[in-house]
């Protein structure tokens, strides 16, 4: 009995595997290629390499074209990154051997090389180019710096109605309606340029004023003074807000050094006055003077 069953068993496998062959194949083979055309003689006889061509051509694999992406799908925020190769970590030296630049840092032990840079000038021991060359000239610590300021430059800002030709034209008046720029150091110098264009009287207060400057002004019924201000007497001059913020009260108006009195006229005044000063006697007589004194040295 137990035979029977083996017997029937093993047909029964037979058929079944004889019935599966039979079925399609859920994944057929390609067609074979189809055969290439022949070549006539004379493109054959033109290139051997025809034939090669073709049948490269032919085993090639169709190309297979992806669908079209959507704006959406191109750019994306968790896809924007550099590209590959467009940074470069840097490598951080002396934080322990892991890293390979630890310690020394590559550099080694001891030596210049393992050193920082030398110093501004250093050349190598050698006696430096600012000890090779000599002095020239010196740097005058007592020197003073004014601004110049044209009368061409002021008749425009008249001419404006920016400056009140009535009333004093101080060097705070000329700093505030933009008649020099606002790096003043020592005082301001009155020029001769545009003197033409002063026809009418003004008076002015400033710290020097030149030969030619003072004559066309005079010339005009005008007036120029020449004041002395020291650096604090010039900031209040200039800013006595400044002094009202820090809550201290105008400094007196100091008196000049002995070098400086012979090229003024008279202290300058504090807080900055609006009416001209008349000048005395004696101050017009010191002032023919000096004047005469600069023409005979120039």
């Amino acid at each position: 009995m137990w035979r029977r069953a083996s017997h029937l068993l093993l047909r029964t496998t037979a058929a079944a595997a004889t019935a599966i062959r039979r079925l399609p194949h859920p994944h057929p083979l390609p067609p074979p290629p189809r055969p290439l055309p022949l070549a006539p003689p004379w493109v054959a006889s033109a290139s051997s390499s025809y034939a090669t061509q073709a049948a490269a051509a032919a085993a090639a694999p169709a190309r297979v074209r992806r669908p079209l992406r959507t704006v959406g799908s191109l750019l994306r925020l968790n896809d924007l990154r550099d590209n590959p190769g467009a940074t470069k970590q840097k490598t951080r030296k002396g934080r322990g051997i892991g890293s390979g630049k630890g310690k020394t840092a590559g550099r080694g032990h001891k030596g210049q090389k393992a050193r920082g840079t030398a110093r501004f000038g250093f050349e190598g021991g050698q006696t430096p180019l600012r000890r090779r060359l000599p002095r020239r000239g010196f740097k005058n610590r007592f020197s003073l710096t004014f601004q110049p300021c044209g009368l061409g430059k002021i008749a425009k800002l008249i001419n404006a109605g920016k400056i009140d030709s009535s009333e004093l034209i101080t060097m705070k008046t000329l700093k505030e309606t933009g008649a020099i720029g606002k790096q003043i150091k020592d005082g301001i110098r009155l020029m001769g340029r545009g003197a033409e264009e002063i026809k009418w009287p003004i008076h002015l207060e400033v710290s020097r004023s030149t030969a030619r400057a003072k004559a066309a002004v005079e010339a005009a019924g005008g007036t120029v003074r020449l004041v002395y201000y020291n650096k604090l007497g010039f900031r209040a001059l200039l800013k006595p807000e400044w002094f009202e913020k820090k809550g201290r009260l105008l400094p007196k108006a100091a008196r000049p050094p002995p070098k400086q009195r012979d090229k003024v006229d008279s202290i300058g005044r504090l807080p900055a006055p609006t009416k001209p000063l008349p000048f005395t006697p004696e101050e017009l007589e010191f002032a023919a003077k000096r004047d005469a004194a600069r023409v005979i040295t120039a």
